[in-house]
């Protein structure tokens, strides 16, 4: 099963959805906010909505609005070394940053490079859907309240990163996070059993590894973040990337205006991104700000 959010003109809300096995039509499983009051009993039973030509509505993030999106950074061994934490000594526990869930987008999507930037940089991963409230968890507690997982790139605007400590810039450019649809966690099984993750640009392989690399897994992380905040149904992990990003190659290599990106991740499929220039963000603004007036 593959979950989607879709927003639908008619209803004038966002529903979640179970996506076709050829993607040509969705069937409601329920709104937004009563799905994510009982995540795993609605998943535990059949869709009882309407099916719908995926043609008649727009895809969307099945996203609480006020749902915490947590990234882990530096979180396989490979990708600490190649970049600036090389020589650094592995800390105890996670680095850790946050996303808006307004910067996430779906398959498919358009991603802009700010106009500051030489380009984007690619980060194939996977998130953690949590289903279950977590508060002081144990890592077994944590990782059985993890409801589903999604294929993720946390397109990153490195110049802006870099510019302090801080992370937060250079992770939320406008549509930097597509996610792809929520496949249940019964159907992909313990992450720390080895799934493939690969990214590809324009068809050639960049990064390729597997979530058995992983420094802080999954359990363990949420515990660690329950121990100080209580994690809610919706919130999200994203749980860090392979070696092989373009800042820390030589030459540099960065995505550009018509590039398209894939993540592949084995049991959750493939989400794929075209790469466009700024001038789409001030196109975007003009049409919202046209629709509110």
């Amino acid at each position: 099963m593959r979950i989607i959010g879709i927003d639908r003109p008619e209803t004038g809300g966002i529903d979640v959805a179970a996506l076709s096995q050829k993607g040509d039509s969705v069937t409601v499983i329920a709104s937004l906010r009563d799905f994510w009051t009982d995540p795993a009993g609605y998943l535990d039973r059949a869709p009882a909505g309407p099916t719908l030509p995926a043609s008649d509505v727009q895809f969307v993030p099945p996203v609480l609005p006020e749902a915490r999106v947590i990234c882990i950074g530096l979180n396989y061994l490979k990708h600490v070394a190649e970049g600036s934490y090389r020589d650094q000594e592995l800390p105890e526990h996670p680095t850790l940053f946050a996303r808006w869930t307004r910067t996430l987008t779906v398959d498919g999507a358009e991603v802009p490079v700010p106009s500051n930037e030489d380009g984007l940089d690619w980060e194939g991963e996977i998130v953690a859907w949590v289903g279950a409230p977590l508060v002081d968890a144990d890592p077994d507690e944590a990782l059985a309240a993890v409801v589903g997982y999604s294929t993720f790139n946390d397109l990153t605007s490195r110049r802006a990163q870099k510019l302090t400590s801080q992370w937060i810039l250079g992770k939320n450019g406008d549509r930097s996070g597509p996610l792809g649809p929520m496949v249940p966690a019964a159907e992909v099984g313990d992450l720390r059993d080895g799934l493939r993750v690969q990214t590809r640009v324009n068809g050639t392989t960049v990064q390729d590894g597997t979530t058995d690399q992983m420094v802080y897994t999954v359990g363990e992380t949420l515990a660690h973040i329950s121990r100080t905040f209580t994690l809610l149904p919706g919130d999200l992990l994203a749980t860090g990337t392979p070696s092989g990003v373009g800042y820390a190659r030589t030459p540099q290599w960065l995505l550009q205006p018509g590039d398209v990106v894939e993540v592949d991740v084995e049991r959750l499929g493939v989400l794929r991104n075209t790469v466009v220039g700024n001038e789409s963000r001030r196109a975007a603004v003009k049409i919202a700000s046209t629709a509110t007036a």
